[in-house]
Protein backbone atom coordinates (compact mmCIF):
# COMPACT_ATOMS: atom_id res chain seq x y z
CA UNK A 1 0.00 0.00 0.00
CA UNK A 2 2.76 2.28 0.95
CA UNK A 3 4.41 1.29 -2.44
CA UNK A 4 1.41 2.06 -4.74
CA UNK A 5 0.75 5.92 -2.66
CA UNK A 6 4.32 6.30 -3.50
CA UNK A 7 3.56 5.53 -7.22
CA UNK A 8 0.35 7.73 -7.30
CA UNK A 9 2.65 10.49 -5.89
CA UNK A 10 5.40 10.55 -7.97
CA UNK A 11 2.74 9.87 -11.34
CA UNK A 12 0.75 13.33 -10.64
CA UNK A 13 4.25 14.95 -9.58
CA UNK A 14 5.46 14.02 -13.30
CA UNK A 15 1.93 14.67 -15.06
CA UNK A 16 1.60 18.23 -13.43
CA UNK A 17 5.52 19.13 -14.03
CA UNK A 18 4.82 17.84 -18.07
CA UNK A 19 1.74 19.51 -18.66
CA UNK A 20 3.05 23.03 -17.45
CA UNK A 21 6.02 22.51 -19.53
CA UNK A 22 4.28 21.32 -23.06
CA UNK A 23 1.99 23.92 -22.38
CA UNK A 24 4.43 26.21 -22.54
CA UNK A 25 6.72 24.82 -25.08
CA UNK A 26 3.55 24.29 -27.01
CA UNK A 27 2.93 28.54 -27.35
CA UNK A 28 6.32 28.27 -28.36
CA UNK A 29 6.01 26.38 -31.19
CA UNK A 30 3.63 27.74 -32.39
CA UNK A 31 5.04 31.56 -32.11
CA UNK A 32 7.67 29.45 -33.72
CA UNK A 33 5.95 28.80 -36.94
CA UNK A 34 3.90 32.27 -37.32
CA UNK A 35 7.45 33.44 -36.90
CA UNK A 36 8.98 31.27 -39.44
CA UNK A 37 5.81 32.17 -42.06
CA UNK A 38 6.12 35.72 -41.80
CA UNK A 39 10.04 35.98 -42.35
CA UNK A 40 11.26 38.35 -44.59
CA UNK A 41 14.86 39.35 -45.13
CA UNK A 42 16.84 38.59 -41.65
CA UNK A 43 16.96 35.47 -39.51
CA UNK A 44 17.48 36.59 -35.82
CA UNK A 45 17.27 33.89 -33.36
CA UNK A 46 16.86 36.23 -30.57
CA UNK A 47 13.74 36.73 -32.25
CA UNK A 48 12.17 33.35 -32.06
CA UNK A 49 10.60 31.79 -28.24
CA UNK A 50 12.17 29.37 -25.84
CA UNK A 51 13.90 26.60 -27.37
CA UNK A 52 13.68 27.47 -31.07
CA UNK A 53 15.79 29.78 -30.66
CA UNK A 54 18.76 27.06 -30.34
CA UNK A 55 17.16 25.41 -33.05
CA UNK A 56 17.40 28.09 -35.58
CA UNK A 57 21.26 29.26 -34.08
CA UNK A 58 21.94 25.55 -35.38
CA UNK A 59 20.19 26.11 -39.15
CA UNK A 60 22.28 29.43 -39.21
CA UNK A 61 25.21 28.49 -37.87
CA UNK A 62 24.98 25.37 -40.39
CA UNK A 63 23.91 28.14 -43.34
CA UNK A 64 27.39 29.58 -43.03
CA UNK A 65 29.22 26.55 -44.47
CA UNK A 66 29.02 26.83 -47.85
CA UNK A 67 30.34 24.65 -50.23
CA UNK A 68 30.77 25.54 -54.41
CA UNK A 69 29.49 22.27 -56.00
CA UNK A 70 25.85 22.32 -53.52
CA UNK A 71 22.53 22.84 -55.02
CA UNK A 72 20.28 25.18 -53.38
CA UNK A 73 18.14 21.39 -52.84
CA UNK A 74 21.45 20.64 -51.18
CA UNK A 75 21.95 23.47 -49.02
CA UNK A 76 18.45 23.37 -47.86
CA UNK A 77 17.62 20.02 -46.67
CA UNK A 78 21.67 20.20 -44.72
CA UNK A 79 20.47 23.33 -42.85
CA UNK A 80 17.28 21.74 -41.92
CA UNK A 81 18.58 18.71 -41.13
CA UNK A 82 21.03 20.10 -38.51
CA UNK A 83 17.73 21.81 -37.15
CA UNK A 84 15.97 18.54 -36.95
CA UNK A 85 18.49 17.01 -35.22
CA UNK A 86 18.99 20.11 -32.80
CA UNK A 87 14.94 19.16 -32.21
CA UNK A 88 15.51 16.22 -31.76
CA UNK A 89 17.34 16.82 -28.65
CA UNK A 90 14.79 18.91 -27.01
CA UNK A 91 12.36 16.37 -27.79
CA UNK A 92 14.14 13.72 -26.36
CA UNK A 93 14.16 15.94 -22.94
CA UNK A 94 10.67 16.54 -23.46
CA UNK A 95 10.07 12.59 -23.08
CA UNK A 96 12.48 12.03 -20.11
CA UNK A 97 10.52 9.97 -17.02
CA UNK A 98 7.73 9.39 -19.82
CA UNK A 99 8.36 5.78 -19.98
CA UNK A 100 8.06 5.97 -15.91
CA UNK A 101 4.75 6.00 -16.02
CA UNK A 102 3.91 3.61 -18.89
CA UNK A 103 6.04 1.48 -16.06
CA UNK A 104 3.54 2.44 -13.69
CA UNK A 105 0.66 2.22 -16.10
CA UNK A 106 1.29 -1.44 -15.99
CA UNK A 107 2.95 -2.76 -13.28
CA UNK A 108 1.10 -1.06 -10.55
CA UNK A 109 -2.23 -2.76 -11.13
CA UNK A 110 -0.44 -6.41 -10.61
CA UNK A 111 1.10 -5.02 -7.05
CA UNK A 112 -2.15 -4.00 -6.04
CA UNK A 113 -3.73 -7.33 -6.89
CA UNK A 114 -0.63 -8.87 -6.07
CA UNK A 115 -1.56 -6.95 -1.89
CA UNK A 116 -5.08 -8.17 -2.61
CA UNK A 117 -4.08 -11.99 -2.55
CA UNK A 118 -1.57 -11.30 0.18
CA UNK A 119 -4.67 -9.81 2.32
CA UNK A 120 -6.71 -12.65 0.97
CA UNK A 121 -4.55 -15.09 2.41
CA UNK A 122 -3.34 -13.30 5.92
CA UNK A 123 -7.76 -13.49 6.02
CA UNK A 124 -7.56 -17.28 5.42
CA UNK A 125 -4.91 -18.00 8.12
CA UNK A 126 -6.56 -15.65 10.46
CA UNK A 127 -10.13 -17.33 10.12
CA UNK A 128 -7.81 -20.93 10.47
CA UNK A 129 -5.64 -19.88 13.23
CA UNK A 130 -9.64 -18.15 15.11
CA UNK A 131 -11.61 -20.98 13.70
CA UNK A 132 -14.81 -18.71 13.30
CA UNK A 133 -15.92 -17.91 9.56
CA UNK A 134 -18.25 -15.22 10.72
CA UNK A 135 -18.06 -11.80 8.83
CA UNK A 136 -16.88 -9.94 11.66
CA UNK A 137 -13.73 -11.94 11.16
CA UNK A 138 -13.40 -12.58 7.43
CA UNK A 139 -14.38 -8.43 6.66
CA UNK A 140 -11.62 -6.58 7.67
CA UNK A 141 -9.14 -8.82 6.22
CA UNK A 142 -11.05 -8.90 3.00
CA UNK A 143 -11.72 -5.11 2.70
CA UNK A 144 -8.22 -4.54 3.41
CA UNK A 145 -6.85 -7.07 0.26
CA UNK A 146 -9.24 -5.36 -1.50
CA UNK A 147 -8.01 -1.93 -1.03
CA UNK A 148 -5.09 -3.00 -2.46
CA UNK A 149 -6.39 -3.67 -5.76
CA UNK A 150 -8.29 0.52 -5.94
CA UNK A 151 -4.67 1.86 -4.82
CA UNK A 152 -3.07 -0.28 -8.26
CA UNK A 153 -5.87 1.19 -10.00
CA UNK A 154 -5.55 4.61 -9.20
CA UNK A 155 -1.75 4.64 -9.53
CA UNK A 156 -2.43 3.10 -13.10
CA UNK A 157 -5.09 4.73 -14.47
CA UNK A 158 -4.05 8.50 -14.41
CA UNK A 159 -0.77 7.02 -15.65
CA UNK A 160 -1.82 5.56 -18.79
CA UNK A 161 -3.57 8.24 -19.32
CA UNK A 162 -1.15 11.27 -19.09
CA UNK A 163 1.39 8.63 -20.75
CA UNK A 164 -0.56 8.83 -23.96
CA UNK A 165 -1.92 12.20 -23.93
CA UNK A 166 1.72 13.38 -23.04
CA UNK A 167 2.88 11.26 -26.18
CA UNK A 168 0.36 12.65 -28.56
CA UNK A 169 1.41 16.32 -27.58
CA UNK A 170 4.95 15.83 -27.81
CA UNK A 171 4.25 14.10 -31.43
CA UNK A 172 2.35 17.49 -32.22
CA UNK A 173 4.72 19.79 -30.88
CA UNK A 174 7.24 17.88 -33.25
CA UNK A 175 5.12 17.51 -36.14
CA UNK A 176 4.30 21.86 -36.23
CA UNK A 177 8.70 22.05 -35.50
CA UNK A 178 8.88 20.66 -38.28
CA UNK A 179 6.91 22.58 -40.39
CA UNK A 180 8.41 25.71 -39.05
CA UNK A 181 12.32 24.20 -40.09
CA UNK A 182 10.73 23.63 -43.49
CA UNK A 183 10.35 27.38 -43.53
CA UNK A 184 13.26 28.93 -42.45
CA UNK A 185 14.85 26.26 -44.58
CA UNK A 186 13.88 27.83 -47.16
CA UNK A 187 14.20 30.69 -46.03
CA UNK A 188 17.59 30.72 -45.60
CA UNK A 189 18.50 28.80 -48.91
CA UNK A 190 16.50 31.29 -50.34
CA UNK A 191 18.34 34.55 -48.96
CA UNK A 192 22.08 32.81 -49.10
CA UNK A 193 21.43 31.81 -53.01
CA UNK A 194 19.93 35.58 -53.49
CA UNK A 195 22.93 36.94 -52.66
CA UNK A 196 26.06 37.72 -54.94
CA UNK A 197 28.32 34.37 -53.34
CA UNK A 198 29.38 33.30 -56.19
CA UNK A 199 27.12 30.40 -55.70
CA UNK A 200 24.53 31.09 -58.61
CA UNK A 201 21.17 29.17 -58.63
CA UNK A 202 21.40 25.48 -59.78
Amino acid sequence: MILLLVASVSCWVIIIDKAIVLRSISRDVLKFKRLAQSIQDNIEPADFPGFTAAVVETGLDESDDLTGNETRADYRERVERSMRSALAGQVYRLESRVTFLATLGSTCPFIGLFGTVWGIMNSFIGIAASGETTLSVVAPGIAEALSATAMGLVAAIPAVIAFNKINATVKKISKEAQVAIGLVGNNIARMTFGRSLGLGEK
